[in-house]
């Protein structure tokens, strides 16, 4: 019963997640999907890189399901922090091919395997896992990257929305200019500050 109500609607979550992260991408060039937007480098072809890498092992040999692509050792720092960025040897297609291509290993382990299977994560304290746990740590963790995706668009371009293709008019960046200002005011009167120069409201004329 519990895979015939939870199963699709846990799958189909992580489904729409990864499409969520994919579409961030559309309509930037080879920079933009690739610019390091944090102090620590953080860049849309990175996470991507990072999602397959994981989501291939936690949907693959977690539960004796391998992937039959070659994936770097998990225990390896320096692998570890090379899957966080795109060298420019690396196309954006070959980095997205390659995640659709874990997709279609992972749903069909998921279509597999009960929500009770057994799966093994060494790196995990308590290594004994299910698919149910697994899963639900997958939307997870792709959700909290989709929400890294959607402020790294948003720095790029403006764009917001599932699919990045609300671009802002000049209409919504002056609403949302003023909004800012409206908050970056509230900011500093809760911490005791003086405003910011400019951060003051629009005189109004009076009667």
């Amino acid at each position: 019963m519990l895979d015939d109500l939870a199963k699709p609607q846990l799958h189909d979550c992580l489904k729409r997640l990864r499409e969520a992260v994919v579409a961030k991408t559309d309509g930037l060039s080879e920079y933009e999907v690739r610019r390091p937007m944090t102090t620590t480098g953080t860049n849309l072809l990175g996470l991507i890189k990072h999602m397959s890498t994981w989501e291939a092992r936690y949907l693959g040999e977690v539960f004796g399901r391998p992937f039959p692509e070659a994936l770097p050792p998990w225990d390896d720092e320096d692998a570890d922090l090379a899957g966080m960025w795109a060298t420019e040897h690396e196309s954006r297609a070959e980095i997205i091919d390659g995640w659709r291509r874990v997709w279609e290993h992972g749903d069909a382990t998921i279509d597999a395997l009960p929500l009770d299977a057994p799966g093994h994560v060494p790196w995990w304290s308590h290594p004994e896992v299910t698919l149910f746990g697994v899963l639900v740590h997958e939307i997870a963790e792709t959700s909290r990257h989709a929400g890294h995706a959607d402020i790294l668009r948003e720095e790029l371009d403006g764009a917001v929305g599932t699919n990045a293709t609300k671009r802002p008019s000049e209409d919504d960046v002056a609403f949302w200019s003023g909004q800012r200002a409206k908050i970056e005011r509230a900011a500093r009167a809760a911490a005791g500050l003086s405003p910011a120069a400019g951060s003051h409201p629009p005189a109004t004329s009076g009667p």
